[in-house]
This record gives structure tokens, C-alpha cells and sequence, in this order.
């Protein structure tokens, strides 16, 4: 087809098509309503015999089918980006960084390109070509893992937790309490807190005052912001009982200091 014919063909098409004032058509409601009027149009001047050959184009086209090439179904995959093999553990490696993928592609090759700040994995499904993973680019040492890629595992790689296992009636009472109680015995224990059991006894004292939710309350703070000097549970108790944000709560880190005054530093280094 020569240029002047693309032309006409796109003028003949927009003078039947587009809404103006000589044809009188409305406006389309929707890009969908105007894609089945572009069908519709396309039906019917390709039934209408052309005026050169004095055949129909459809009709032309059933005798050139036979000759033309086809497209692709599927982009050339030297737009997708490079191939990397999908290993055992269902990661791919791009710059010596793991990077995960959903499941299913295990030994399968794929496709990986960088976009932006982000790598895109490419795959062959069932539907075609597919992105199936988008990570942000990482450094070596530090893999990209999707729990979610990985469904019938545990999430996380860290140590199994291990259930505590109380062995009187005072440990029994206290781990009662709630989770915040046993956040609280393991932090004590992985700090080497003293009096461990004793703090535990008062606990249980206290919930027996002002109940034992608002104390489970207390001891999941008091883990969490290092707290297990004696009477610590106490006052957040206190705290949280006059209504008083939880953000006001001091957390024992290396800028806090117990020390009563500073007479104490007051020859150090001489």
C-alpha cells in the first residue's frame, strides 16, 4: 500500500467514525463502544467490492492468507531482558544477589531486566509471557526473599521459637497472663535480669488488684522497651492507668542512666 493510500484509508475512516458536525454521530460513552463501532466499520467496507479488482478485500484476504507471515503472539524476548535459570530454592541470581520467585519455575529459564530502582522477572505461563516477581534491586550479601513465594514453609529464617514449658504453680500463674508475660520472661532471661522470679511472684500480685489484661499490657511494654529494674511493671501499670500515651514511656537504652547524680563520675579519668 503506498503512502497516499494509508492516508485515504485513514480519512475515510475518520469521516465515517469520528462524531462531527456533518455526520452527525454522538459522542461515544466509552473507548469500548468506539473500538465496536471501528469493528463494525471494518466489516463492512472490507465486504464491499473494491472498485480496481471488483472483489470484496475479505475474500481477497482468504487467497493471501496463505502467503503472509504471521506476527508473533508473543514479544521478541530480547525486550524482556536477560535469561537466568530458576534454581532449587526458586530464586534467580542478577549482580551476585538472590532474588525469589513464586512457585512453579523451577528450572525454568526466565527473563530479568532492571526497571528503575527495581528488577522484573519474566516467565512463560500458561497465558504467554508474564511478570511474575518484582524485587528492589539489593547489594551482594543481602538476597531479596518473598515469604509469600514461599507458601508451604515457615516464614522468616531465623531460630525456632521453642515453646516455654512452666514447671510450678507460679510460673504456670504468670505465664497465664498473656503473651506480654512471656515476651517479658524472655527478654528477662536473654538480658540476665536478677530476681527474675520474684519480679514474676509481684506480677501475678498485681493482676490480682487491677486485672490480669492490664498487667499482660504492662509486661509486653516493658519487653519491649527493656524495662526490669524493680517496680518497672508497677509504674507503667500506673501509667497506663491515668490514661497517659504509651509513646511517653522511657526505654532503658544507652542514652538512660540510673545513676542518682553525677558525683559519682566526678574523679573519672583524673
Amino acid at each position: 500500500m503506498t503512502k497516499g493510500g494509508s492516508e485515504a484509508t485513514v480519512r475515510v475512516a475518520k469521516a465515517d467514525l469520528v462524531p462531527t458536525e456533518a455526520n452527525l454521530l454522538d459522542a461515544y460513552p466509552s473507548f469500548g463502544a468506539l473500538v465496536a463501532a471501528c469493528d463494525t466499520f471494518c466489516e463492512k467496507v472490507n465486504a464491499r467490492p473494491h472498485a480496481e479488482t471488483r472483489r470484496p478485500p475479505a475474500e481477497m484476504l482468504v487467497e493471501e492468507r496463505s502467503r503472509l507471515h504471521l506476527l508473533p503472539t508473543e514479544p521478541y524476548t530480547a525486550a524482556l531482558g536477560e535469561t537466568r535459570l530458576v534454581r532449587d530454592d526458586q530464586t534467580v541470581r542478577w549482580g551476585s544477589v538472590r532474588y525469589s520467585t513464586p512457585p512453579g519455575h523451577v528450572g525454568a529459564e526466565v527473563w530479568c531486566r532492571v526497571a528503575g530502582e527495581e528488577l522484573v522477572v519474566v516467565a512463560r505461563t500458561p497465558k504467554g509471557l508474564a511478570e511474575i516477581a518484582r524485587h528492589e534491586l539489593s547489594v551482594p550479601g543481602t538476597p531479596r526473599i518473598l515469604d509469600a513465594h514461599y507458601p508451604d514453609h515457615p516464614a522468616g529464617n531465623g531460630p525456632i521459637v521453642r515453646p516455654l514449658r512452666p514447671r510450678d504453680e507460679g510460673e504456670v500463674a504468670f505465664l497465664a497472663l498473656g503473651d506480654g508475660a512471656e515476651r517479658w520472661l524472655r527478654e528477662a532471661c536473654a538480658v540476665g535480669a536478677a530476681r527474675i522470679r520474684t519480679k514474676m511472684a509481684r506480677a501475678v500480685e498485681l493482676a490480682a488488684l487491677v486485672g490480669g489484661a492490664l498487667v499482660d499490657r504492662a509486661l509486653g511494654m516493658a519487653a519491649l522497651a527493656g524495662r526490669f529494674g524493680e517496680g518497672d511493671v508497677a509504674s507503667i501499670v500506673e501509667h497506663l492507668e491515668r490514661g497517659r500515651p504509651a509513646d511517653e514511656l522511657v526505654s532503658a537504652d544507652e542514652g538512660f542512666s540510673a545513676q542518682p547524680g553525677t558525683g559519682a563520675w566526678e574523679g573519672f579519668g583524673r
